[in-house]
Order: structure tokens, then sequence, then C-alpha cells
């Protein structure tokens, strides 16, 4: 269903909500004084969770602006076949190409969370644009760049190696960071350092040297291993850090993947079906051609038949006629 129908609805200007769109990218390099304006002209929607919000196919005229709650963006389908684009929370905003045509929504919205949405008519921003045309170029750059990044994941490879692509950009701080934290990592580091300490308190212990460099308790040595834990610290966490930002590269990758061939076999399954359908129209038109085919030929045999049987009662009567003449001359 359409939530529009079913959401309490009013005016927004009971709360000051300039500060929300200001934060919207739509709205950049506007006045305080336009987004009061405009934040006035909004209306405040309330949904519950598991609402729909909007169905693709539907006709729209207003975009939506979250000001609390969570919505997810989806291509309609059963459970299995739905496919998620995208979730969306406060300060994110959907619907606004109906903004600018009449075509049909091309995507749903489902409401996940209790949600608070702003709704911005057509009509209300044609008004507001002839006033300010400033904000038309800044929506026009908003929905260029959400093209473009469509556009990008669809037409290009999603597949990428992330692993690849950060060995490319590190660099040598990053580089000995991560040689660091493997060589700690390591059984090679524990038998160095063992080794290292037991060479370091024979000589040092005043069994070979009568008067040693660094003599018990190895206060020398002890401040040489407090560098080194202190210096380790921190390049393990900064190669870890990175470990996580690799881990993040590898899911948002991941997930591009699965969205690209989620909506190609979307566009297979729609063509399938399309082909399916039109196969199954011109089965029916070859069906009727044919029963065309056999009733003409049936009313054409028919006729032959007629005709025969026409011409045999003719041919009858026409052997009958001599002898009635001859019976009627006799008489």
């Amino acid at each position: 269903m359409i939530a529009g129908a079913a959401a309490a609805s009013d005016k927004a200007p009971d709360l000051d909500v300039s500060p929300l769109l200001r934060s919207i990218p739509l709205f950049t390099g506007l006045t305080d004084e336009d987004l009061h304006e405009l934040g006035r002209a909004l209306h405040r929607r309330r949904f519950a969770a598991g609402t729909m919000v909007m169905n693709q196919g539907d006709t729209g005229s207003s975009m939506y602006i979250v000001e609390s709650g969570e919505c997810n963006i989806h291509l309609p389908g059963d459970a299995s076949r739905r496919v998620s684009l995208k979730d969306i929370a406060r300060g994110e905003y959907f619907g606004e190409l109906a903004l600018f045509d009449e075509m049909p929504r091309s995507a749903s919205v489902l409401v996940t969370t209790d949600a608070v949405l702003l709704e911005l008519g057509r009509d209300t921003l044609e008004n507001f644009l002839g006033r300010r045309p400033q904000v038309a170029l800044a929506i026009l750059r908003t929905m260029s760049a959400r093209l473009r990044e469509t556009n990008t994941m669809l037409s290009a490879r999603a597949a990428k190696n992330v692993d690849e692509e950060f060995e490319r950009n590190l660099s040598w701080s990053d580089k000995v960071a991560d040689v660091v934290a493997e060589l700690n990592g390591s059984w090679k580091f524990i038998l160095f350092l063992i080794g290292m300490t037991i060479v370091w308190c024979g000589i040092n212990a005043g069994i070979w040297w009568s008067q040693p460099a660094d003599p018990y308790p190895f206060a020398f040595f002890n401040l040489a291993l407090a560098i080194l834990v202190g210096l380790q610290g921190p390049l393990i966490v900064m190669s870890q850090n990175r470990q996580s930002l690799k881990d993040r590269a590898r899911a948002d990758t991941d997930f591009k993947v699965n969205l690209k061939n989620e909506v190609n076999i979307e566009t297979l399954l729609r063509e399938l079906a399309e082909f399916r359908s039109e196969h199954k129209a011109r089965e029916m038109r070859e069906q009727e051609r044919r029963d065309l085919e056999r009733r003409e030929n049936d009313r054409r045999e028919q006729n032959r038949s007629e005709q025969h049987r026409s011409e045999q009662e003719r041919r009858e009567q026409d052997r009958r006629a001599p002898d009635r003449r001859d019976s009627e001359g006799v008489l």
C-alpha cells in the first residue's frame, strides 16, 4: 500500500528544519532565509515501521526528506528476489525524480523503523524555484552526480582487487608499519629477541669482561627494549587500522558486485518473462491464423460440396427432362 494515505501529516513550521536542510547536498548554497522559507513549505508525515511510502510504478509528485527513522529503497519482487538498493537515514532523501517528470516511481521505499518524513511537493518546488533559480542548479548538479555514480556502477566492472589497489597507494611509512606488524607476529622476532637477550646478558654479566658496557641490571638494554615496545605499539595500530579500511573496502566491493549481479539477474528475469509473454502471444496468433485457415478451408470445401451437389441435381433434372416430355407426348 502507499503510506501517504495512511500517514499522519502536518505542516513543518512548528519546528525549524533549516539545519537539516542545510546538511542536504540538494540545497547547498542556499541562505538561511531560503532554507527557512523552504522548510515552512514542507509537510511532516509520520510513518510506522513496515509501511510502504511508495511502490515502483506509482505516480507521484513529491520527494521526501528523512527527518528521523530509517527507510529502505529497493526494487520490488518476491521475498527472495527483492533487490535492496540503499538504506537511508536522517538527512537523506528520495523521490526527487517525481519533482521533474510525471513518470512512474522507479523504485519502492519501505519504512524499516518508525520514521518522520518531510514531503516537498512539485507545485511548492516550482513556486520556490521561480523565486530562487540557483536552487535549480544545485538540484541538477546533485542529480547529475547520482546518475554518473549509477552509470559507473552498472557499466564498469564492479569486481576489483582491493589488496592490489591498497598496495599501489601505500606510502613508505605504511609499508614500514606493515613490515613491523608482520615481523612482530612471527617466531623469527621472538627467537631473535630471546637470542639477543641471552647474548647481551652474557656479554655484560662480567664473565668475559671485568668492566662491561652495560652491567647488571642492564639499564641500557631495558631502555632499548622500552623504546622498541613504545614504537611497536603505534606501528601495529597503524597497520591494524589500514587492515580495517581494507576489510571495509572489500565489503563495499562485495556489496557492489552483489548489487550489480542482482540488478542483472532481475533484468534477465524480466527479459525472460517478456520473451515468454511474446512467445506465447506469437503462438496464440499462429494458432488463430491456423484456426482461421482451417475454417476458411472448411468453408471452401463446404462450398465445393454444395456446388457439386447442385451440379448433380441439375444433371439429374436434365436427364429426366426428355423422359418427362416423352411421357407427356404419349398422353
